[in-house]
């Protein structure tokens, strides 16, 4: 009988170990940034960390050095078959829609960009909600009636920030006098901060503008640096930067970067991902501006209110945030 009772037991503990998955391995690919932005490539590793913590599979991360490395990149995690291969950025868009139609079975996200293959989950977010109430505050904050943005790469995806901004600023005061700015064309200005603190000090200095929107990736930090110079205020993008210099930072608008990498990740240990774009604004809580004890002071009650009313037009579809020219 105890011979039997072992078997039985032996049998069940095979069973277990056979049937316990495999842990996963997930490959996150930067763009030429990289981590260390401060911004778009740490909020998609935050999302990553998250996840890995939780779950504790294998996460690989690659910054290309340059960005035809990208498809390289790419295809060498498909052939050791990751379960999740995640492009950080829409300069992915071509290689990845290559690479996925030759791995049809390996999983892929695709992060502000879409890509039309069932293996893809194209990440995308109307950031341009969230500047829009980035234009209310610097409104109602500015004290020049001169107010700035500057712009990473000239793409329609940056550009969205700024007309979402602009239409938020004339939404809330007409008579303000908005200037925009763009480090350069190419990929190189996400990642160019000297020629963005240089764009930075002629708005803060030249043009009497007291506040700077920066939407450039790690050519951010060059702003951030001009508004610590002259000290004047600054609004920061893709994650929470009002702890970066307080008292300067009006507010953080954030997109789900970190949410959607997280949830996506989720799918796939579940086991049910699904290709398709999933997009995330204010009514899904994937678009938000930071109000947090950093920069609380400097936005009083008043202001929260007025803001808060735009956000809920939004949501509700009563204002339609422009996002093309």
């Amino acid at each position: 009988m105890r011979i039997k009772i072992l078997v039985t037991i032996l049998i069940a503990c095979f069973a277990v170990i056979e049937a316990a998955p495999a842990a996963l391995k997930v490959g996150l690919i930067y763009d030429v940034t990289g981590r260390g932005d401060l911004s778009f490539c740490d909020a998609a590793y935050a999302g990553a960390k998250k996840a890995q913590d939780q779950w504790g599979f294998k996460l690989t991360e690659v910054t290309p050095s340059q960005s035809t490395d990208t498809e390289l990149t790419l295809r060498r995690l498909a052939k050791l078959k990751y379960d999740l291969i995640i492009g950080v950025g829409f300069l992915f868009q071509e290689p990845m829609k290559r690479v996925a139609s030759e791995f049809p079975d390996v999983k892929f996200a695709l992060i502000d960009a879409v890509i039309e293959q069932p293996n893809v989950a194209s990440l995308t977010y109307r950031a341009h909600e969230g500047t829009f109430l980035a234009g209310v505050i610097a409104a109602l904050k500015t004290e020049t009636k001169q107010v700035g943005f500057i712009g990473g790469m000239k793409v329609p995806l940056v550009e969205a920030f700024e007309i979402g901004f602009a239409a938020g600023i004339k939404a809330t005061n007409p008579d303000i006098k908005f200037t925009a700015d763009y480090v350069g064309v190419t990929p190189q200005a996400f990642n160019d901060p000297a020629k963005a603190k240089e764009l930075a000090l002629t708005q803060y200095n030249n043009k009497g503008i007291d506040i700077i929107l920066a939407a450039a990736g790690a050519s951010g930090l060059g702003v951030l640096e001009a508004a610590k110079a002259t000290k004047k205020s600054i609004i920061w993008v893709d994650s929470n930067g009002n702890n970066l210099a307080p008292g300067l930072v009006l507010t953080s608008v954030i997109k789900g970067v970190e949410i959607s990498v997280y949830e996506t990740i989720k799918s796939v240990q579940e086991g049910n991902f699904s290709g398709g774009r999933k997009d995330y604004g204010l009514k899904e809580g994937g678009v938000e501006y930071i109000v947090d004890d950093v920069n609380r002071e400097l936005l009083p009650d008043k202001i929260l209110k007025q803001i808060e009313a735009f956000k809920a037009k939004i949501i509700s579809g009563d204002i339609i945030v422009p996002h093309e020219r």
